[in-house]
């Protein structure tokens, strides 16, 4: 299974860079996992919520095939534990999905057309995090799934 993590913008923070860097490189370990940085819109504080919603999706939607499995990281979607995202992975693993999408949506979160054309919402935690802070976090916890499904020693219960 290959593994993307797709965003709107740019990371700004070093720290930030840094620590998606390192999970990155472990994940390497267990899967394909590549990163898609599409760009900001332009103009966008001409643009109403909707509008960049849209525009946004849009530009998301162009770049997905017919069979990726998109997996929308959302405020609303289902909560996992460590454990339990770990068995969702293995879960994917085994249905033979060849390409499994994960996105970060932008500040005011996706379009209604990409919410219809994803598989699944998933949450992070009832928090709210800065969307380049959920970029880090959300790395660490694919690499800690990976690892948990080995049986490896990085993630203690």
């Amino acid at each position: 299974m290959k593994c993307e993590l797709w965003w709107i913008g740019k990371t700004n923070a070093n720290y930030l860079k840094e620590g998606i860097a390192v999970y990155t490189k472990r994940l390497g370990k267990y899967t394909s996992f590549d990163i898609k940085e599409i760009a900001d819109q332009k103009n966008a504080k001409h643009l109403s919520t909707s509008e960049l919603k849209n525009k946004e999706g849009d530009s998301i939607l162009t770049r997905l095939g017919a069979k990726d499995y998109v997996i929308l990281l959302d405020e609303n979607g289902k909560s996992h534990s460590s454990m339990q995202f770990a068995k969702y992975i293995e879960k994917l693993q085994n249905a033979s999905n060849q390409k499994v999408i994960f996105i970060i949506g932008g500040a005011y979160g996706f379009s209604d057309a990409l919410y219809t054309r994803a598989q699944a919402k998933m949450a992070l935690s009832p928090m709210t995090f800065s969307h380049q802070m959920v970029r880090m976090i959300f790395t660490e916890q694919l690499y800690r799934a990976f690892s948990i499904n080995k049986n490896e020693p990085y993630h203690h219960q």
